[in-house]
């Protein structure tokens, strides 16, 4: 059954909780109060929840905006001139939208199996991807041994990066990735690869990670 046409004000009143939604997911997460999103979208609890009635149809709204983008993504890495420059530029482009989308970050290792336009995407987006490591192969650029699951070690991996380095060094991502790839590639020369985080940056990272940060020093003798 098609569902009939928003009226034009829920229509905008919904867009207007979709961008809200994307905002605070990404600056917070998707455990972010539903009443934060809909003061932020401008209208009443209400509103918000007769356009999304749980919250897994709020997220499924926001990762989908999401989905465009890697969808692009996807459709620029196939017109690259060879299989590398397409594979690795897909890699590196859905790394770099991770890194920006905060709590967004891991929406392409996020499943949510009642929403089947969202993972009919989900399906295609692989079988792109699949197509991309297909070619990069049949050229002999890619390791015979890397597979398509790959792909979501390494965005759980930058994960971790980013939520250690975010604040103190938030392009230290750049370089693990830059290290994963070579890994991946057969043969030529390795490219240099990005800059290393500053040993200040990697000590503030540190400390963020196991939670000294912020307490009491030592005082300093002499």
């Amino acid at each position: 059954m098609v569902e009939p046409p928003l009226r034009a004000d829920a229509a905008r009143n919904r867009e207007r909780i979709v961008d809200a939604a994307c905002d605070a997911f990404a600056e917070r997460g998707f455990d972010v109060p539903l009443e934060e999103i809909a003061a932020r979208a401008g209208v009443g609890i209400a509103t918000l929840y007769r356009r999304f009635p749980a919250r897994d149809d709020l997220m499924v709204a926001a990762a989908s905006r999401k989905f465009d983008q890697y969808e692009q993504a996807l459709h620029e890495a196939r017109q690259a001139p060879d299989g590398w420059t397409g594979f690795a530029g897909y890699v590196q482009e859905v790394c770099r939208m991770q890194a920006a989308d905060g709590g967004l970050a891991d929406v392409l290792t996020m499943s949510f199996p009642g929403a089947r336009e969202f993972e009919a995407r989900r399906v295609a987006l692989y079988h792109g991807f699949v197509g991309l490591v297909e070619r990069a192969k049949a050229e002999g650029s890619l390791r015979e041994d890397y597979v398509p699951e790959d792909l979501p070690l390494l965005l759980m991996a930058n994960a971790g990066v980013l939520r250690g380095t975010a604040q103190a060094a938030p392009n230290a991502w750049r370089r693990l990735v830059g290290y994963l790839l070579q890994a991946f590639r057969t043969g030529g020369e390795p490219e240099p690869l990005p800059a290393p985080p500053t040993p200040r940056q990697t000590m503030r990272s540190m400390l963020r990670i196991s939670g000294c940060q912020g307490r009491s020093q030592p005082p300093q003798r002499g």
